[in-house]
Order: structure tokens, then sequence, then C-alpha cells
């Protein structure tokens, strides 16, 4: 995928910097929107493109760390601090969907390999939630005995003790292991207890 494939969004109220910096970024190849302010990032209808966010901290208002604290129970872009004093990382809180930061004046060589990074890592996280999507249409497939026999499986017991466990007969269990492998699209028990990690399925202890 080329670079006009993917957005770097900008949040500064200084319009020099903005303004530098999303030329900046378009003559490195990628498409730019700038805001002067977060709330017009909010309420921008963003393409579905790999991206990401570079926050100026010492935005008026609510500044760039409180409003990445607003954007954390969202799905966003990850964020690239912009910044004109010497803060260090601790002091930003690096996580929480902040992958770096970058101290003005922004070098290209720098500018480049922290937005790559950041849409990397978009990229990354854009197919992990396809990724978990699928699982749970798949999950959603399964009859509530499947349900009740998938964590038993996941968790290592052989048939007979799962049998056991539910009150039902060995045949059952298989006949329902068989269908919960191939309605998850599994290709083995490895495969399928990745799945149901993904899924947050709980590990059951025997109780017997």
């Amino acid at each position: 995928m080329s670079r006009r494939e993917e957005m770097v969004f900008v949040v500064d109220d200084d319009a020099r910097v903005r303004e530098a910096l999303g030329e900046l970024l378009e003559s490195l190849g990628w498409r730019a929107v700038t805001f002067a302010v977060a709330a017009d990032y909010v309420v921008y209808a963003r393409p579905d493109d790999p991206a990401c966010l570079i926050l100026d901290v010492g935005l008026p208002g609510i500044n760039g760390l409180e409003f990445q604290k607003q954007l954390s129970g969202d799905i966003h872009p990850p964020i690239v601090f912009l910044t004109g004093h010497d803060i260090s990382a601790s002091e930003l809180a690096i996580g929480g969907g902040v992958v770096g930061i970058l101290r003005k004046p922004v070098g290209e060589d720098e500018l480049v390999a922290v937005v790559r990074a950041a849409i990397d890592r978009d990229r990354v996280q854009r197919a992990a939630r396809v990724e978990l999507t699928e699982f749970e249409r798949r999950l959603a497939a399964l009859t509530p005995q499947e349900r009740e026999v998938l964590p038993l499986v996941v968790s290592g017991l052989p048939n007979k003790q799962a049998a056991t466990e539910l009150d039902i007969d060995e045949i059952t269990v298989e006949m329902h292991r068989s269908k919960i492998m191939q309605k998850m699209q599994a290709s083995s028990l490895a495969d399928l207890v990745r799945i149901a990690e993904k899924l947050q399925v709980p590990v059951i202890r025997s109780r017997r």
C-alpha cells in the first residue's frame, strides 16, 4: 500500500506549525488533514484507512494529554505527541495508544520514522479487530450446548472428564467437540485454544 492510502491527522493550534507539518507530510506522500482544535478532529468523518494522529501537547482548552485520555476508551489511530518542550516519555505517559514524541522543530527523518511506526501499529490493530470480529461471528454460531463444552475442550479436559463435568455421555461430548472445531474453523486443538484466548473464553478447572 502506498503512502497516499494512509492518513496523518495533525492537531495543533499554531497555524504555522500546522501548515508546515501538513505540507511536509504531503510532500512525503501521505495524506494530511490538519485541525486547530481537538473538537474539530472529533467531529471529522475519518475514512477507514490506516492512520495516525499527531497531537500537540499544549493545546488551549483541553490539552493533548487530557484529550488522549478522552480518546483512550474509543477506537482511534495511534497517537504521536508533539511538543516544543523537553518532556520525557514518562511525563507524557507513553502508552494507551501513544507511540512516540515529536519535538518542535520536527526533522524530516524523525517525522518519517515516528509516523511510519505509528501507522504500522494501526495496521496491526486493525487486523486484530477484523480477526476478533470474525472469531465472534463463529462463536455466535455455536449452540448453547457447544458453548458449554467449549471451555472444557480448550482447558484440555479429556472427553471422558468433560462428560463427567457436564453429566452427559462421552459420545455427546465428542459430537459437540467435532461441531465446535468445524464451526470455529480451527485446524487443531492448539488453533482452537488460540481463538478461545482471543475471545477470552474462561479456563475451566475440574471440579471433580
